[in-house]
C-alpha cells in the first residue's frame, strides 16, 4: 500500500507540473482555498513563501504526503510563532493537489 501511495503521489507531482493549464489551475484552487491570503510564490507573507516550503521539504520521500497532512491539520511552530490554520473542509485529493503544485515550485 505504501508504494502505491507514492505512485500516486509521484503522479500528481508530474500533473502538477506539466501544462501550463494545471498550474493556472491549481494556483487558482489556492486562491479559492485562501492560501494566497498568507503565502506567495517567492515570497513571505504571513507564512512562509512556497518556494520556501518546496526548498524545505527537499529530498523527503514522503513530502507530499506529510505537505498534504500539513496543509490539512494546520500546526504552529514550523515556521514561527504564526499558526497555520487547519483546512478541514478541504477534501484529501485537493490537498494533495496543492501540495504537489508547491513542491513543483508552485508554477
Amino acid at each position: 500500500m505504501k508504494h502505491w501511495k507514492s505512485w500516486l503521489g509521484g503522479v500528481a507531482l508530474v500533473a502538477a507540473m506539466g501544462a501550463p493549464g494545471m498550474a493556472s489551475a491549481n494556483q487558482a484552487l489556492a486562491q479559492k482555498n485562501a492560501c494566497m491570503a498568507c503565502h506567495a510564490i517567492d515570497k513571505k507573507l504571513v507564512g512562509p513563501a512556497f518556494g520556501d516550503i518546496a526548498r524545505k521539504y527537499t529530498g523527503q520521500a514522503d513530502a507530499q504526503a506529510q505537505l498534504a497532512k500539513s496543509i490539512k491539520a494546520g500546526g504552529a511552530g514550523k515556521w514561527g510563532p504564526i499558526p497555520m490554520p487547519a483546512q478541514a473542509a478541504l477534501s484529501q485529493a485537493d490537498a494533495g493537489t496543492l501540495a504537489a503544485w508547491i513542491l513543483a515550485g508552485a508554477q
